[in-house]
């Protein structure tokens, strides 16, 4: 199994002299198997361009592209780059989407195709090439073919969001994002009118029961891509509910879940690279943690497993 970034910021691209070594394209992963060839994408955001653009080159000359996208959820930084793939606009191409989906009333081929409008986009998804299928999901396991099968876990963000695990051939990658600590949202002030104890005492149960089950679903992988939008203090400055989790919890949630490979990911796209490289000298430190290198992934990283 290889793994490759091609957009690793969160939110919102943001190119510029001071992006270029991490780089500024939102969510995009490539899996690629081998015996027999397979190809799963993770994530539509915008670095999905520069990967169709690839994909075109080097897939395409050997027969018509047959691929999968499985998004973690719906957020426009994840399903922004969707109508900039190329292989969309290709006869031939079979392109299956899998994800979930927030609101009863819209499906995920509502959701994702709806971007292709008049209104947004000069194409119609009624209007593309290829052949599309959409598959929502929801928390469990999948056998996806070629030996290779998917665990699926339900993450804290705003929205349904899901992480993904795949297993093949012994080998296995954890995409842990978008997501936060979970914690008691019951009143914990004895003083406080709304103070209510038997509930205060299960919201703690479940936070705590919450936490350990992500530790668990990503408990040995070799490789986890994790949420590292914050520092601890950014964090705790107004960004908790965001959805997005601080780097120093990610780093002891890395140890205590053991695994060999930790990708800090979906960076703040404020952080210039000499913050970064900051960041990396503070948190990524030879000797620093008991089990897992931990590192944060660079667009155009590729790592194999």
């Amino acid at each position: 199994m290889r793994v490759k970034f091609w957009g690793v910021r969160g939110s919102i691209p943001c190119p510029g002299p001071n992006t270029v070594q991490y780089g500024g394209n939102t969510p995009c992963i490539e899996l690629r198997f081998h015996n027999p060839e397979r190809l799963i994408i993770v994530d539509a955001g915008s670095g999905i361009r520069e990967l169709g653009n690839a994909m075109m080159i080097h897939d395409f000359p050997k027969g018509p592209i047959q691929t999968e996208i499985f998004l973690t959820h719906t957020h426009w930084d994840h399903i922004m780059g969707f109508p900039f793939f190329t292989p969309i606009y290709i006869p031939g191409t079979h392109l299956k989407v899998y994800g979930p989906v927030s609101y009863e009333q819209d499906s995920l081929e509502k959701v994702v195709g709806g971007q292709l409008s008049y209104r947004y986009f000069p194409v119609r998804h009624i209007e593309l090439a290829a052949r599309i299928e959409y598959f929502d999901l929801k928390e469990g396991d999948l056998e996806l073919g070629d030996g290779i099968s998917l665990t699926t876990k339900y993450l804290n963000h705003p929205v349904l969001c899901l992480g993904y695990r795949f297993e093949f051939e012994n080998k296995s990658i954890c995409t842990v994002y978008d997501t936060e600590p979970f914690r008691n949202l019951f009143c914990m002030d004895t003083g406080s009118p709304s103070y209510n104890e038997e509930m205060s005492l299960e919201g703690e149960q479940v936070a705590k029961e919450q936490n350990e089950a992500i530790e668990q679903f990503m408990f040995g992988a070799d490789l986890v891509i994790y949420d590292s939008q914050y520092t601890q203090g950014e964090y705790e400055l107004g960004k908790i509910g965001w959805g997005h989790s601080p780097i120093e919890h990610v780093c002891m949630v890395a140890d205590r879940a053991k695994v060999k490979r930790m990708a800090l990911f979906h960076h703040e796209p404020m952080r210039t690279d000499e913050q970064m490289k900051e960041l990396e000298r503070i948190h990524c430190r030879e000797g620093n943690h008991d089990h897992a290198e931990i590192f944060f992934a660079r667009e155009r990283m590729e790592i194999d497993l």
